[in-house]
Parts: C-alpha cells; structure tokens; sequence
C-alpha cells in the first residue's frame, strides 16, 4: 500500500484524531483509549502551531521538528518520549489506512532507542497505562494469579519482597487492609526489617478482588514453613522470579493486543516495552503524589523516606508540581 499525496483525501489534523479514537473505542478498553487521546494530542497542537490544516501535508522533516518540539516543550524524560512516539507511530499507520497521509509516513518516526539500564533507572509505570492494564485484566483475567498481583502492586507501591511475604492470614478483608510482618525465620523478610512492618490499607475494589482471588483461583498450598501465602503456586510460595516475569509479561503491550514497534522489530526477543517490578512502585508513589495525597501519607504507606522518595521515586513534571502548589496558594 503506497499512496502518492495527490491521491490523499484532504482532511484535518484534529478529524482525524476523532475519527482514530473512535476506531479504538470499537476494540479496546476505555484506559487504553484515555491513553491514545492523552497521548496524540501533542501531535494536534503542533499541527495548529504550525498552520498544518492538512495532515496529507505532514511529511518526515515536520515529524522531526515535532519530536524536538515536544522534548522541549514537556518535561519528560527519553522513556516517556518513546512511548508518546511509539503511539504516533501507530495512529500513521492507521491514518494511511484512511488515505490520510502516505503509507510510509508511520517509519519516518524516530523512536529513541533507551537502553535498558536508562530505563530501568527512569521508568516508571504511568497511571494511564496502569489503567490499561488493569481493566484489560479485568476484563479477560479476572481475579486471576496475575490480575492480583498487579492490582496489589500498583495500588499498595509495596516492593516485591514485601508481596511475596504476605500470608493468607495477614489479610483483614472485613476490616480492609493488609498487615506486612518481617519473618527472617521463616524465609520472608522485608526491606526495612521490623521498621518495615505496617498495616497497608486496601481500597473496596482491592479487598473484593482479592477475596475472589482467595475464594475461586487462589492454589491451596503452603510453603515449607506450613504458611499459606497470598499468592501462592503448585509449589507453595511464589517466587520473586515468578513476580517478575508477571510483571514483565502483563506491562508488554503485545500482551493486551496493543502494537508495538520494539516487538515488531525484534520478534525472538522479550518485550522492550514492558517494565520491571519497581517501576510500577515508582508509578504508584508518583500517582499518589499527583492526586494530592500528602507526602507524610505516601512517605509512611510505601516505607520510604522523604529523602529518598524525593530523590529517587517522584516522577512528577515540575509544571504538575507547579499547578498543585497554585491550588494550595489560590485557596489561602
């Protein structure tokens, strides 16, 4: 499929958009169609800057003056950027679908390659794609192994360890929250040791997903301590490998039918795309701290310090920071 620009139908930038969001509403999920709307209305607002009132008009020189102008725009960081380009990718391919830019127009995108120590290092899962995920497991997994444990880690920000630690009897469904205990002799520990120990309170659509995960998919098993923990396997307690590669494999976009371009161009190897564990940690403390919840909150529920949350766990742009600040000073 190669189409000449005078074979292009003329239409707007801000139309076709409309019309690629109303394609996605036919076979996605609503957070993954909230994602595509966050994240191809840059591309819009550099058409309207730019007087482009045509998208057959878009060629490969503008794709890169928008990359520039969105890296110097928006405070993100390269693996934020790759994914607001990985989705423009996508909508051109769609577009040339619709005889609204050339077919080619889709691979002139420059999608920055991060390394994956950069992206362990900055990453982080981000709430829309959080949703994403959620409701896709919703949807086809519910109250499966796998839905759990990533509801439990994105809405909780607990780390790992303190996942596999959770026991059967550690959780107070009646009185929603979970209590994290330190067991160093019994083969759980957590990160801060007893320091580390707190109640973790669970919102109403957590304590009922994880009832119906107790109830209908949880393995009834034990470890080697005679303890029956949360999330369990046919062998006991669930490995933090075995935390790891769900994670890995639920926050792959493939994994929810969505494109994606690292995949295409490397089939034989894991997902690009997905996150490890702490990112969604990351995320999490991030999208508490976006939504106004104190900092001494987010600082006591995830077990980490202001200094380090400051320094290695808030994500937030500093023009988020600045709009929350106005709202405090406007209320004064």
């Amino acid at each position: 499929m190669s189409h000449d620009r005078d074979e292009l139908d003329p239409i707007a930038p801000s139309t076709a958009r409309e019309l690629y969001l109303d394609h996605k509403k036919t076979h996605c999920t609503e957070a993954t169609v909230r994602a595509h709307y966050y994240r191809t209305r840059y591309i819009v607002d550099w058409c309207e800057e730019n007087d482009v009132d045509n998208l057959n008009d878009l060629t490969g020189r503008n794709l890169h003056e928008f990359r520039l102008w969105h890296m110097e725009h928006r405070d993100i960081n390269q693996v934020t950027l790759r994914q607001h380009l990985c989705t423009l990718r996508v909508f051109l391919k769609w577009a040339a679908s619709i005889e609204a830019v050339p077919a080619e127009l889709y691979d002139k995108v420059m999608i920055p390659d991060v390394g994956r120590g950069e992206r362990q290092r900055d990453e982080m899962l981000e709430a829309e794609t959080a949703d994403e995920i959620l409701e896709y497991l919703s949807r086809y997994h519910y109250a499966s192994r796998k839905h759990t444990i990533i509801a439990l880690l994105w809405e909780t920000g607990i780390r790992i360890g303190a996942a596999v630690s959770i026991d059967v009897e550690d959780v107070y469904l009646d009185d929603g929250y979970i209590e994290l205990v330190h067991r160093p002799n019994e083969g759980t520990t957590l990160k801060n040791g007893k320091s580390g120990e707190r109640p973790i309170a669970l919102t109403d659509g957590l304590s009922e997903l994880i009832e119906e995960y107790i109830g209908n998919n949880r393995l009834n098993s034990v470890d080697e301590y005679d303890r029956s923990p949360l999330i369990s396997s046919k062998f006991g307690r669930l490995t933090r490998g075995s935390y790891r590669r769900t994670v890995y494999q639920t926050t792959a976009p493939c994994f929810r039918g969505e494109p994606c371009p690292g995949c295409i161009d490397n089939p034989d190897k894991s997902c690009p795309e997905a996150v490890n564990p702490h990112a969604i940690r990351r995320g999490s403390i991030t999208h508490y701290l976006t939504k106004d919840v104190p900092v001494e909150v987010v600082s006591d529920r995830m077990n980490v310090s202001r200094d380090v949350l400051d320094q290695h766990y808030d994500r937030r742009s500093e023009e988020v920071k600045l709009e929350q600040r106005r709202g405090y000073v406007n209320d004064v």
